[in-house]
């Protein structure tokens, strides 16, 4: 959902952080950012599987929404643990819950977006919302999320403890 006529600080996503456990740890799913700025990107192109929602949705309706509409996929039915918000660098506040649950990266089916690419070249071009996912050790993904998400990381790590 865009955020069309709001300023950046205005905007809000709302995501589900699924987590399993793994050994003696857990492991959490993030997704790649899709589309061209993102292809050779691994530091901080890795994102809690979101997207922006409107003042009169309840954020966790949207955090739902958002999981089936980027990963193709239902949301998993556990019980959520609300990690809280963070601002981003860009303004926005994401919202975020954590949810136990398992999940083959093969089967996304991602959600696409459509921009012109490449820049003022007039050809519109659809891509990947988020173009993979994967399963990450919390250490491992700490290195490659957007780096305002890790704290979501260190709020699951002290509730799981």
């Amino acid at each position: 959902m865009t955020g069309a006529g709001r300023d950046r600080r205005g905007r809000r996503s709302a995501g589900l952080l699924l987590y399993r456990r793994a050994g003696d740890g857990l492991e959490v799913l993030l997704g790649h950012m899709g589309g061209p700025l993102w292809t050779r990107r691994e530091a901080g192109a890795w994102t809690v599987p979101k997207g922006e929602y409107e003042p009169d949705e309840p954020a966790w309706d949207a955090a739902r929404r958002e999981f089936r509409e980027e990963l193709g996929l239902a949301p998993p039915d556990g019980e959520p643990l609300p990690l809280g918000e963070v601002r981003q660098r860009n303004g926005k506040v994401v919202t975020a819950w954590a949810v136990e649950g398992d999940l083959d990266p093969e089967s996304i089916v991602p959600g696409t977006f459509r921009m012109e690419w490449p820049p003022r070249s007039g050809n519109v071009r659809e891509f990947p919302e988020i173009d993979r996912v994967a399963w990450f050790g919390l250490d491992r993904a700490r290195q490659v999320i957007v780096t305002a998400q890790a704290a979501f990381l260190d709020r699951l790590a002290e509730h799981s403890l």
